[in-house]
């Protein structure tokens, strides 16, 4: 009788010391959103707690926009999602959609015992036409609880829009999505699935020759055309730029290994002509590689997943037919599963029923791809170089005058990847390059230029040794980068930036029986930004859910990326 009230007394006291403890604050690295000095209107749009949700239908709410602000005049507008949970759960993607329109694709932190919490803040003014009218929300977090995996998540959803500063007002046009080459389109319509499905809205492509996609029609008066794409990997291709080539599993009979390679092109298509091509930024959810590395500084891009941009103003002289043309998708040597939609943000003249357009140029040769390997049983080297352009030209009629609108897509890909120890280990160091450019002009004079510049870069060590009786350690260090540099220009105005983001961990873990028996994580990163305008700085470090250093600043005197 004495041992169990010890017991109970010995539960209380633990539970009551977990209680304590606060919840653990995870974040990924990012600039701070550029905000007016005026408050905000602030309405609350979603809070629920996503507990049994995998495989069921998104949670639905209606929207409709604040009636007490100023809101069709904000310059700016932020979407901010604060979530919590406590206990044992796995990193679960999630998405959600205004008027089947995507607006934001993040991935959940994974909990602790004592409770984590973490906020993100994504600017949406670019959806400006969209939060102006009353519409559903759709948000899908597939999770799970059962004995072993007890996380609900709890979240809660808010949109804040801010008033125009009384001494700004006015001087806002470029930023606020007034004229051609505006940031905020005057429509935008949803390329993905129906609400009445199961598992989100977002497109699933299971393989390589898998291809799905939405038929639809856009207004007489359109302009300009620009398609914004979300792309996530999962199951089999989560880890797509570590998959072997096919010949080395065949040859070492890995029956459970994913194949098809290092490489992935997400391919879109207008009807059946490819318009574009995405080759993705590699992000790592909470869980992946190691989930001690991501405890709290979580990887680049893993709480905002980034979105891709496709000009299809070139295209308009085929969709201003008044008929009803698809858009659809292909991951090439895609294994399953890969989720994909899109928004078609559409410019449209209000001084005109009917533009008109032509096509004038359309390249896209096929893929130049090379493989070169050498192997002798589980050790060997693999090098995976492609490269891809796409161009295309065409012009469009409207109260605008006539604009020819020239898009242009440049890839350069490289994978390099040892296998040694018999293939317990392996070392890998992926680069993507990327050029994109759009350039609008009259036939006198440039009307809008975008260009854009990334580099994309992992290097990966991953090493598992057998240390007997079921027991296994296994380590890794990290690399992920981000150099970007883009300018725009118009009639407006113009402006430039540079943003270059650095991480680099080293993780370990110890298994038993394939139980986590111990493990570690430590996480350095340094992001850096620069404009014409501003410049931000922050240089932060961790160590098993405790931040060693810190620092930040806003000046740009000794800042340049």
């Amino acid at each position: 009788m004495a041992n169990s009230l010890l017991r109970f007394f010995l539960l209380l006291l633990s539970f009551t010391l977990l209680s304590a403890v606060p919840p653990t604050t995870y974040f990924e690295v990012t600039k701070p959103i550029p905000l007016p000095k005026t408050l905000p209107c602030s309405i609350q749009i979603l809070r629920h707690e996503f507990a049994y949700t995998y495989g069921k239908s998104p949670v639905l709410t209606e929207y409709k926009p604040p009636s007490n602000c100023a809101s069709r005049n904000s310059p700016k507008i932020v979407l901010e999602l604060t979530a919590a949970s406590k206990g044992r759960q796995f990193d679960r993607i999630f998405g959600v959609w205004l008027g089947g329109v995507e607006i934001l694709r993040s991935c959940t932190a994974e909990p602790r015992r004592t409770g984590i919490v973490w906020t993100v803040k994504k600017d949406i003014t670019r959806y400006r036409s969209l939060l102006m009218k009353e519409q559903t929300l759709a948000v899908y977090i597939g999770n799970i609880i059962d004995n072993t995996y007890t996380g609900v998540y709890h979240v809660n959803l808010t949109i804040h829009f801010y008033p125009v500063e009384e001494q700004n007002h006015g001087r806002n046009r470029f930023i606020s999505g007034d004229g051609f080459g505006s940031m905020a389109a005057d429509l935008i319509l949803p390329v993905s699935r129906n609400l009445s499905l199961n598992d989100g809205l977002w497109f699933e492509i299971e393989n390589s020759t898998h291809v799905l996609g939405k038929e639809i029609e856009i207004p007489q008066n359109t302009y300009r055309a620009v398609l914004e794409v979300y792309v996530s990997p999962h199951e089999n291709d989560e880890f797509w730029y570590t998959n072997y080539p096919n010949e080395y599993i065949y040859e070492n009979n890995l029956t459970d290994a994913p194949g098809n390679g290092p490489f992935r092109e997400v391919v879109v298509r207008l009807d059946d002509s490819i318009v574009g091509s995405i080759w993705p930024f590699t992000v790592i959810y909470t869980g992946g590689v190691n989930p001690f590395l991501w405890r709290p500084i979580s990887g680049i891009g893993s709480f905002d997943l980034p979105s891709y941009d496709i000009e299809i103003t070139p295209f308009l002289g085929k969709l201003l037919d008044g008929k009803n043309h698809s858009f659809t998708f292909g991951v090439t040597n895609a294994l399953n599963v890969w989720y994909i939609d899109a928004n078609l943000h559409l410019w449209l003249d209000e001084k005109s029923d009917k533009t008109h357009g032509k096509l004038l140029k359309h390249s896209t040769p096929p893929l130049s791809l090379s493989l070169v390997s050498s192997f002798s049983g589980a050790n060997g080297v693999f090098t995976t170089n492609v490269s891809r352009s796409i161009v295309s030209s065409g012009w469009v009629k409207s109260s605008h005058g006539v604009i020819t609108t020239k898009s242009r897509q440049e890839f350069t890909y490289c994978n390099s990847m040892a296998m040694k120890h018999d293939g317990n280990l392996q070392v890998l160091d992926q680069m993507i390059y990327s050029k994109g450019s759009v350039d609008a002009r009259k036939r006198l004079s440039s009307v809008f230029r975008d260009k854009l510049f990334r580099r994309f870069r992992i290097y990966l060590s991953a090493d598992n040794v057998d240390k007997g009786n079921g027991t296994l350690a296994s380590t890794a260090d990290l690399r992920l980068s981000i150099d970007e540099k883009s300018r725009r220009g118009s009639c407006f105005g113009s402006w430039k930036r540079r943003i270059k983001n650095r991480q680099k961990g080293h993780g370990y873990m110890l298994l038993k029986d394939s139980n986590l028996v111990d493990g570690l994580g430590e996480t350095q990163q340094d992001y850096r930004y620069s404009s014409d305008e501003s410049c931000y700085f922050r240089n932060v470090r961790s160590s098993n859910y405790t931040i060693l250093h810190d620092e930040d600043s806003n000046t740009c005197k000794n800042n340049e990326p």
